[in-house]
């Protein structure tokens, strides 16, 4: 057990990722309550009502204000058998270090006897899961983690999302309350976690092990203690009719930094055409038509039917649920995909193969540097869009994917049952 220390309660700083103190808990007669920077905070004192003045709750890990008074409190882990933190004090709020889900136990003491004594239960308790705004794959990954926590603890669950992806899912879990940030209530929540990736935890505040060990989404079964194995999201689309008669592979070429790109500067013109040239429509799905900085810009390739725009997500997914395959990156429409349930060709040397969801189609070239996303020694750089830890400047930049060959590409996709039917059909029909 580590000893009690004298300190602000929960501190966290950072964009992407934080740390605070290293000890198992804190206390500090000064309420504060200091939330990731990336989220809202939680409400400013606990939520819940205990006996003689007690407040507690688990949105920002355990917290526990006692008032005046000789007090001793200790958290615990029911599931480890820990003593995580204990004090003494004359009136303070107590909080956990750790704010990913332990099922706590509470224990208070006031002149020596036991006065309150609280066992973590969710169950018909309004809990709210906190998702980062501005990215599509990442909340796509997760959702499925939070819906296993819901049904796990019987818990009314809210999710704070982007309003951009809520329409993906509302209709589809019905028994979740999917709201966007600004519209939570943060005072009426028992327990509150938050889901993300935690560059700079090296205490483990924020997530029980580093995402890039485990993989993007399934950091989130850890964070919210439920099983790590993936599967993919439901999607209710308002309008689920097929876009074209015609068959045809959805394609996404861009990318918000380019080692995520396909940086073989032939690889997408050559895919296109051998698509076409087996009785595919190729179709662009990017948000961008055009997409770089400084001298460095990705266009849509040569061939390729033009469906880029700011365009809903669910429209986008309606196109995903009827395509042959989709072909991208290791980026958030390849997520998308995924959960529209079509085979998804994933081109990234970026990140290791064990960081996004398992495809048979994944196309890496374990010849070339890779996977520097998964590597603690480097700290990825969201502002640097020519980030390349390891060869920035010279001829080996972004081999990752540039060494990642046309043929490559074709040969997986050749493998995916079906492939090429729509050639022969063609074929068939232009005989008659």
């Amino acid at each position: 057990m580590d000893q009690p220390i004298a300190t602000t309660a929960g501190t966290a700083e950072g964009g992407s990722g934080g740390s605070s103190e290293g000890s198992l808990g804190s206390a500090s007669a000064e309420p504060r309550i200091v939330a990731h920077a990336a989220y809202p905070p939680p409400a400013a004192r606990p939520t819940q009502e205990g006996p003689r003045g007690i407040r507690f709750d688990f949105n920002l890990g355990a917290r526990v204000l006692v008032p005046a008074g000789n007090w001793r409190v200790r958290l615990s882990d029911l599931d480890t058998g820990n003593i995580l933190f204990e004090t003494e004090t004359k009136g303070a709020l107590i909080n956990s270090a750790k704010r990913w889900f332990v099922r706590f136990r509470i224990e208070a003491w006031q002149d020596g006897e036991s006065v309150f004594v609280h066992e973590y239960s969710a169950e018909d308790r309004p809990v709210l899961i906190q998702f980062p705004v501005g990215t599509l794959g990442d909340p796509l990954g997760w959702l499925p983690y939070a819906v296993k926590f819901q049904r796990k603890h019987r818990c009314r669950l809210t999710c704070a999302l982007s309003p951009l992806l809520i329409p993906l899912f509302r209709d589809a879990y019905p028994e979740i309350t999917f709201l966007p940030p600004e519209e939570v209530r943060v005072e009426q929540y028992y327990a509150t976690y938050y889901l993300g990736l935690f560059f700079d935890d090296a205490a483990c505040i924020w997530q029980p092990t580093d995402f890039r060990h485990v993989g993007l989404h399934r950091t989130a079964g850890y964070i919210l203690g439920v099983d790590p194995t993936e599967e993919p999201p439901l999607l209710a689309l308002p309008d689920e009719s097929r876009p074209i008669a015609e068959p045809y592979v959805c394609i996404a070429v861009q990318s918000s930094t380019q080692a995520k790109c396909w940086n073989n500067p032939r690889g997408w013109h050559e895919i296109v055409a051998f698509l076409k040239e087996h009785g595919y429509r190729v179709i662009c799905i990017d948000r961008e038509r055009v997409y770089g900085t400084g001298l460095v810009w990705n266009h849509i390739p040569h061939g390729a039917e033009d469906q880029t725009g700011n365009r809903p997500l669910t429209e986008r997914a309606r196109w995903l649920r009827h395509a042959e395959f989709f072909v991208g990156l290791s980026s958030g429409l390849s997520w998308l995909a995924w959960a529209a349930g079509v085979p998804v060709v994933l081109i990234s040397g970026f990140t290791h193969a064990n960081n996004e969801f398992f495809t048979p189609y994944r196309v890496i070239n374990w010849h070339a540097c890779n996977s520097c996303w998964n590597d603690v020694r480097h700290r990825f750089d969201h502002k640097d869009f020519l980030w390349c830890p390891r060869h920035a400047g010279t001829p080996r930049q972004f081999e990752c994917t540039r060494l990642i060959t046309a043929e490559h590409v074709k040969a997986t996709i050749r493998r995916i049952p079906g492939f090429g039917a729509a050639h022969v059909a063609a074929r068939r029909q232009a005989e008659r």
